[in-house]
């Protein structure tokens, strides 16, 4: 670990200013030598770096989203081209072309982080071993050293033995049980952020490897993290647990604000949003209004989610418009009724259908329609007797049966006879 954090010397100086800086501030309200005036100073250094990685932390969420859509897509390929590898890069390279993805962009956040990471490591280090490093002279590192947080040095160690820690005017029980619950909180929260992203913020309809991959990490980086943490310097921890609570909170946000579409989450957001929109008749923010538009705008390309809400927003009299606003007591706008069932006709009885000559039955609204004149125009059928004598009526020749007979009995089989056997005449 000093290795990799010699690694990144160069970024010592302006850590430690940044540190040095807060410092002041924190030094005049609590006292400069005080565990709150160093610890405030490591967690503003974190907040400072955390919020300038913002924009990393926005690519991120799509580079994440962008790869849980593409995954069926990068399967079918990796099937169709699994005898060929190089054209199996090219095809999965154009497909991130084609959409804007960089796998890259989900560990953007950790890598930017990692240089600072690494050189606060190594200024608490160097400020355990007593020497002065970047800003920070004798003066500075000997308040450094007396800066206890709940009793433990703010440069010592799990690992640490007792003279060492004893050196830092410590006892090695106080320094070990700080350190345990620091490292069991920094895991949990790590935990917590992971499975939240898991549950909450995943379209669970897609099973995709890359899922399987999320769900592996959720075990395996609390457990990375767990056994890392007893190598960490306390104000490292601080450092560490900080950066995780970020996290959690920052993804929190991001899920409540603007979830995944066909999560959990995104469920539990149209059901807030269609809750606001029915209280208020309108839709109140300009964020929320895009939203709703983009989900009209989908047509019949909506997930279940979507349907949902907008099958719910017709219900309380409220239609959804393309520009993200809603009217009250007009129609479904074109390509809403899609997943509706289509309505067939009812079949009539056998007897209304010879009564009516196979026409169409009258129209339930008032007036005349052209289909009416032509129902007018038809010849209607009479079930009474014409009047006319049967004289003048023309006559059907009788029909001959196959036994030459003018009429078949009654109850014998019409057609041509079987000749019957000679032994039963």
């Amino acid at each position: 670990m000093d290795t990799i954090a010699s690694f990144f010397s160069f970024i010592t100086t302006p850590v430690s200013w940044v540190i040095v800086q807060f410092h002041s501030v924190y030094g005049a309200i609590f006292g400069p030598d005080t565990g709150w005036a160093w610890g405030l100073s490591i967690v503003s250094l974190v907040v400072l770096i955390r919020i300038c990685l913002i924009p990393l932390f926005v690519k991120q969420i799509k580079s994440t989203r962008n790869m849980q859509v593409l995954q069926p897509k990068m399967k079918a390929i990796q099937e169709r081209y699994k005898n060929d590898k190089q054209r199996q890069s090219e095809e999965m390279m154009k497909l991130y072309k084609e959409t804007g993805t960089n796998p890259l962009s989900s560990c953007l956040p950790i890598l930017a982080q990692s240089p600072f990471f690494f050189a606060l490591y190594h200024v608490l280090s160097s400020i355990a071993s007593g020497k002065t490093i970047g800003v920070i002279n004798q003066s500075l590192l000997d308040s450094a050293r007396q800066a206890h947080i709940f009793g433990a040095p703010l440069a010592a160690k799990f690992t640490d033995s007792a003279d060492k820690v004893a050196s830092l005017d410590a006892t090695q029980v106080s320094v070990r049980v700080v350190t345990a619950i620091m490292i069991v909180l920094m895991s949990a929260s790590q935990f917590y952020t992971q499975r939240q992203l898991m549950t909450k913020n995943v379209d669970l309809t897609v099973k995709t490897p890359y899922m399987q991959q999320q769900k592996m990490l959720m075990y395996i980086f609390p457990l990375i993290f767990m056994v890392m943490g007893i190598n960490f310097p306390v104000g490292v921890l601080v450092y560490w647990l900080t950066t995780n609570v970020w996290t959690m909170g920052q993804q929190m946000y991001v899920i409540n604000q603007n979830p995944t579409p066909g999560s959990k989450a995104q469920d539990q957001y149209l059901q807030r949003l269609l809750k606001s929109i029915a209280t208020h008749n309108e839709v109140r923010s300009k964020r929320r209004r895009n939203i709703v538009s983009a989900i009209v705008a989908k047509g019949p390309d909506r997930n279940d989610n979507e349907r949902k809400f907008v099958n719910s927003l017709s219900k309380t009299g409220l239609v959804a418009q393309p520009d993200g606003t809603v009217i009250k007591g007009e129609a479904l706008p074109e390509g809403e009724a899609h997943g509706a069932k289509r309505q067939q006709p009812k079949r009539q009885p056998k007897s209304k259908r010879q009564a009516g000559g196979g026409q169409q039955p009258a129209s339930k609204t008032s007036g005349t329609t052209p289909s009416d004149d032509a129902a007018d125009a038809a010849p209607k059928t009479s079930l009474q007797k014409n009047d006319e004598p049967k004289d003048s009526q023309p006559k059907q020749p009788p029909r001959k049966n196959g036994s030459g007979g003018a009429r078949a009995k009654a109850g014998a089989r019409k057609g041509q006879q079987r000749p019957k056997h000679p032994t039963k005449k």
